[in-house]
């Protein structure tokens, strides 16, 4: 009877070893996931990054985990957040994005203290990319509305492209000594030369580059070395003298990372970003890294800048937000669409 009943725990005793490392090869294989919703033209710049955390992460912990991408103008992609898409981590173009989610409680007060450089890996501006020889002559901010010129630009409504071409251009006058009547004049000249107004930097490309619409388009500096690079000798870079310092920042979304369980793997997957590696790739990707050692490799891609900050306009990315983007605020009353 003894012999029986030793037979049986044994038995049992085997079986639970069996199941333990058929759970364990099981969270081996299963392939985990986190969402990334990004702005519209950072999917080579993500790609490149989340193979390179993909492998690190398995190394470390023994689990695949998969990391898909969803782009488009920044604020159209922070307003699907916050009607609902299960975004774990946000990448926005500008700090007001994000901030617009922690308004509506999906990310933690502080969420900007919680990485390093206030949460932002990497920074950029605006500059203009122009047809080749420059028929134009532009050079600078005021050559944009000189007469004959068409300016591209998204809209600053749904693109984050489109606000910081605003600012920027608003900002080289208050720069230069000028009034806030005179930049507001300014900008309303602007957007008078402006051909086709599209929803996020990658539609504007498009309009540009391919349907060769315009004369100069005002974009990213990553976007507009990839856009040259591609149009083989058709476009150039021209960096005006001064623009803005633009700031992209990160966070992981506290509501739904609770919810997903994914919250040590979003923390990972963003504080990846502020790596030695991920800063390399950023650099090589057309972006400014926050690491100075590394950018400073870089100065014949991503040549030294006059930018100014924000704050040279507005008291921060938030009131800068309000001040020209709420609705009625500067941009709706300077813009008046062309009529048909």
């Amino acid at each position: 009877m003894k012999t029986k009943w030793l037979n049986s725990l044994a038995l049992a005793a085997a079986f639970v070893a069996v199941a333990l490392l058929a759970v364990h090869n099981l969270d081996f294989n299963q392939s985990h996931e986190l969402l990334n919703v990004s702005y519209a033209p950072t999917g080579d710049l993500y790609n490149a990054l989340d193979q390179q955390f993909s492998a690190e992460y398995a190394k470390q912990n023994g689990t695949r985990l998969t990391v898909k991408q969803s782009h488009g103008g920044s604020s159209r992609q922070a307003k699907a957040v916050i009607n609902g898409q299960e975004a774990d981590v946000v990448t926005l173009a500008l700090p007001s994005d994000v901030e617009a989610l922690h308004k509506r409680g999906l990310i933690a007060d502080g969420w900007e203290q919680r990485l390093p450089n206030n949460s932002q890996p990497y920074t950029s501006t605006i500059v203009f990319v122009v047809r080749k020889g420059n028929p134009k002559g532009i050079k600078d901010w005021p050559d944009l509305i000189t007469p004959g010129v068409e300016v591209v630009t998204p809209n600053p409504k749904t693109s984050g492209n489109g606000k910081l071409s605003l600012l920027a251009a608003w900002g080289s006058i208050i720069y230069r000594g000028g009034t806030e009547d005179q930049a507001r004049d300014y900008i309303r000249q602007l957007y008078q030369h402006v051909t086709v107004l599209g929803t996020s930097a990658t539609d504007s490309t498009a309009t540009f580059a391919y349907d060769k619409v315009g004369d100069v388009h005002l974009t990213w500096e990553n976007e507009a070395l990839r856009e040259v690079a591609d149009a083989k000798g058709e476009l150039q870079i021209v960096y005006p003298p001064v623009s803005i310092r633009a700031e992209p920042s990160v966070a992981w979304v506290d509501a739904n990372v609770v919810r997903h369980n994914t919250e040590a793997s979003a923390k990972a997957y963003l504080e990846f970003l502020f790596t030695d590696e991920a800063q390399e790739t950023i650099a090589e990707q057309g972006y400014r890294p926050f690491n100075a050692d590394i950018l400073n490799k870089h100065l014949d891609r991503l040549p030294n800048l006059d930018l100014f900050p924000v704050t040279l306009i507005a008291r921060d990315w938030d009131d800068a937000q309000s001040k020209f983007f709420a609705d009625n605020a500067i941009f709706d009353v300077i813009y008046k669409p062309k009529a048909n």
